[in-house]
């Protein structure tokens, strides 16, 4: 009975607000009001959009201003400089167009509202003008696109032969966590299905036990990796799309259920370099000074300094606690990299067969 007055009361009330709005409408029917602009609404509306272009380039260079000290700074693989220097390009003619664009149509607004008498031009077509704003944006966009296939192209291919074999590392994507697996000796990755996960025998990554490559794998939950050493990721999904997404070193790629998906880079420079940047100190400075407000706000953060660690974060929308799927990355040197290879356990003395 309750839920039925509450149905009728809502029913009286769109019903009473309905019946509000016709005493409106014609309320405003008998000032003589019309649905067309006259030139009061027309100047109001010009003088909005000229303050909203103000409101809108204002804040451009604020926000350029206020957050440009949360760029990434320093690339840390090889092809890092060529991708920013290609979102570079990008930048110095998309701000230029946009600045340009948002001026002529707040502008235009502005000074050629409509007023009682103006007659407004009228083109059927205009030649000249289809072929300047057709071509000239082909052009571009065909430079940008033949720049960004060329960088795709340095970053995806690369010569096996001619090159020092790299290491073969998979990253294993699960909510909420990752899973890096090395190559061992052979430089050769055991094969894997998720159909041959088995918790009891902690085969948690699906390794094929029955394949011999397996044996000397080395599986950790923190990637080390040498510097200026090439390293090929193959890349797995237990269960969502995840993506790798290591920002440092301008690297990206989705982890796709079903199917190996690849990457590689060389890192350039180590975690103890890094943390030496001048960028990078700057930025821990100010996160630091964030967690001590934070902390005499009555937060409970740990009392330890954050210190700078390369990461590796998921980049997709994979689940309630996907904020937190991260791995540390630590880059060595060579010799810190062979010391640190030599302490990690093989996949054969992690995994035990179920049943012996």
């Amino acid at each position: 009975m309750t839920v039925f007055l509450y149905i009728v009361v809502a029913l009286l009330i769109a019903i009473s607000l309905w019946q509000l709005g016709k005493v409106v409408k014609i309320y405003k029917a008998s000032k003589a009001d019309t649905d067309v602009a006259n030139d009061g609404d027309n100047k109001t509306q010009g003088g909005l959009m000229l303050m909203y272009l103000i409101f809108l380039f204002a804040f451009t260079f604020y926000g350029f201003y206020a957050w440009s000290e949360v760029l990434l700074g320093t690339p840390a693989s090889a092809h890092g400089p060529n991708y920013d220097l290609l979102m570079n390009v990008s930048w110095a003619i998309i701000f230029p167009v946009f600045f340009l664009v948002q001026f002529l149509l707040h502008f235009f607004a502005f000074k050629y509202q409509g007023k009682a008498g103006n007659k407004a031009l009228y083109y059927s077509d205009n030649m000249k003008l289809e072929m300047v704003w057709t071509i000239i944006p082909v052009i571009v966009l065909t430079g940008l696109i033949l720049f960004g296939l060329f960088s795709w192209n340095d970053i995806m291919s690369y010569d096996f032969e001619g090159e020092e074999e790299p290491i073969v590392v998979e990253l294993y994507a699960q909510q909420f966590n990752w899973t890096a697996r090395y190559a061992g000796a052979d430089n050769t990755l055991g094969d894997a299905n998720v159909r041959l996960i088995d918790y009891d025998a902690v085969n948690t990554l699906g390794l094929d036990t029955s394949d011999k490559n397996y044996a000397d794998d080395v599986i950790t939950k923190e990637l080390h990796l040498p510097v200026g050493k090439r390293v090929h990721f193959k890349i797995r999904s237990q269960d969502v799309l995840h993506s790798a997404y290591m920002p440092h070193f301008r690297a990206q790629m989705n982890c796709v259920p079903g199917m190996v998906t690849e990457f590689s880079f060389i890192p350039t420079v180590t975690t103890v370099d890094m943390r030496k940047d001048e960028k990078i100190i700057a930025k821990i400075e100010r996160i630091n000074k964030i967690r001590d407000e934070r902390r005499k706000a009555g937060e409970d953060l740990d009392e330890e300094a954050y210190e700078f660690d390369y990461l590796l974060l998921c980049n997709k929308i994979c689940g309630k606690s996907h904020y937190n799927m991260q791995m540390k990355i630590v880059i060595d040197t060579p010799e810190d990299y062979a010391a640190w290879m030599k302490t990690q356990q093989k996949a054969k003395d992690i995994i035990t067969v179920a049943g012996n």
